[in-house]
């Protein structure tokens, strides 16, 4: 599921750079990865445990930002009679770390890659997913290969899943896919990532699920002064996501079918957060009426407009309470859906970038074959959930803390400005205390009175402080 990308440029010199240097320090994200796992890395580099199975003639293309090199997942659709075949082949992590190894204590230190608007920290070392383990072209790499045949209408018939060695054929970025499609010169595999995607987007909207396009944001230096712009996704974008969807959802019924697995979940978002996100959309001059679902609020969205764009960004809040739940030997938890989904789900598509997802595979393969999952694989089970959520904590406090830098990196020099807003959240325990959503530009920011601040309320605001430094934007009422 999505969560907001912020994008700079800029010399490296740069104050907002700086910032987000200081950021990384303060923060204590690893620079680099200890020697032991590193010549752990660079033997499995050179000799990685490759399966039985060949599927290199089989001619998949992997589809991600231009300057992405970390590729987990490389496709291939064909027909098959009147519904479709969908090969998926996910790097595969496990081939490359040895369970118990500092490679692979390193990981779960790491947990996941984190993401900054100027660079990312890996979690695993650059030689193997960007180099040996990535499904880059025409390189014979070793992938967990899902198989996922789908009727007329989308709707999964059957899975298999087994391990296999790939050779992806072409690197594509999501605006080549998309002029290719549109201007129908791609070729049948890549022409029906279309049609399959636009089926599963209609099975998406009849049981409820909902995608959030959320768009890239750009903070673009000019002049010693920062520009806020918007890369509104494509539709190509959207189908590729589909295809993640398809494969997590295929994985969570294996481990639900089976008795183990680890789930991602997430509660029905409470009304409060509900609130929240309904006093934002009537700050940015959004119409969502009663009668109107938050589902079909935000497929109606339009994120080429910068005030539609601000809005979904801030309705990822809505994915924070999502975890991770594990269940062995039948027993079933009480949770197994996602809400967003609308359906059980599973992450299992990004191995490269996120450490549940090598448990996962290891989970399905062993389904499938009607086996026992690896004894390192359920050792782990107990431990993950709490692993996989201290990594996502990380990687929401890095998150939120580069949205307050890019914010007063984007107002330092506007001190002392009036501002419209609205007043989207005030402190339970302190109701002077607030947060302001501002019409233009779409920021928000904390904002504090002698009196109590008026909830969901429009309020003229002067900014008193915005800070990189200390990534700090702060209001006062006019």
């Amino acid at each position: 599921m999505p969560s907001r990308h912020i994008r700079v440029t800029g010399a490296p010199e740069a104050p907002l750079r700086a910032a987000l240097s200081a950021l990384r320090t303060e923060l204590g994200v690893p620079e680099s990865f200890p020697p032991e796992a590193l010549t752990e890395a660079e033997r499995a580099a050179k000799a990685p445990t490759l399966p039985s199975y060949d599927a290199t003639d089989i001619p998949f293309f992997t589809i991600d930002p231009p300057t992405s090199t970390d590729l987990d997942q490389a496709m291939h659709l064909s027909r098959r009679g009147t519904g479709h075949r969908v090969r998926y082949a996910i790097a595969d992590a496990a081939a490359f770390v040895v369970p118990g190894s500092a490679l692979d204590a390193e990981t779960h230190r790491r947990v996941t890659t984190l993401y900054f608007p100027d660079e990312k920290v890996p979690l695993h070392p650059v030689l193997l997913s960007e180099g040996a383990a990535s499904l880059l072209p025409d390189r014979a790499r070793p992938a967990v290969l899902w198989t996922i045949d789908l009727d007329a209408d989308g709707r999964t018939v059957a899975v298999d899943v087994r391990r296999a060695l790939v050779r992806s054929r072409a690197k594509l970025d999501y605006a080549d896919v998309q002029k290719r499609i549109d201007d129908r010169t791609a070729e049948e595999p890549l022409a029906l990532l279309k049609e399959v995607g636009q089926a599963r987007e209609r099975l998406e909207v009849e049981r409820g699920g909902i995608s959030l396009n959320v768009p890239e944001q750009e903070i673009v230096e000019r002049d010693h002064t920062y520009e806020l712009n918007y890369r509104a996704p494509l539709p190509a974008d959207g189908w590729n996501a589909q295809i993640s969807l398809l494969t997590g959802m295929a994985a969570a019924d294996l481990m639900l079918t089976h008795g183990t697995g680890v789930l991602r979940t997430l509660p029905a978002a409470p009304d409060g957060a509900v609130g929240r996100l309904r006093r934002t959309a009537q700050a940015l001059h959004i119409d969502w009426p009663h009668h109107v679902s938050y589902a079909q609020l935000v497929r109606s969205l339009d994120p080429h407009r910068p005030d539609h764009a601000a809005f979904l960004q801030e309705c990822t809040t809505l994915l924070r309470g999502a975890g991770y739940t594990v269940f062995r030997d039948g027993n079933l938890p009480p949770i197994t859906t996602h809400a967003a989904v609308a359906a059980p789900y599973a992450h299992c598509t990004a191995p490269l970038r996120r450490l549940a997802d090598r448990y996962a595979s290891e989970i399905c393969l062993a389904a499938v074959a009607g086996e026992t999952p690896p004894d390192w694989v359920l050792a782990a089970l107990g431990v993950l959930p709490h692993e996989m959520a201290d990594g996502t904590r990380r990687a929401g406090t890095v998150e939120r803390a580069c949205v307050d830098i890019v914010e007063a990196a984007l107002l330092k020099d506007r001190v002392g400005e009036v501002f419209d807003g609205y007043v989207v959240d005030v402190d339970e325990h302190q109701p002077t205390l607030g947060t302001v959503q501002l019409e233009s530009p779409a920021i928000i920011g904390r904002v504090e009175d002698d009196e109590q601040l008026p909830l969901g309320e429009r309020l003229r605001v002067r900014l008193t402080q915005a800070d990189p430094g200390a990534a700090r934007v702060r209001f006062a009422p006019a």
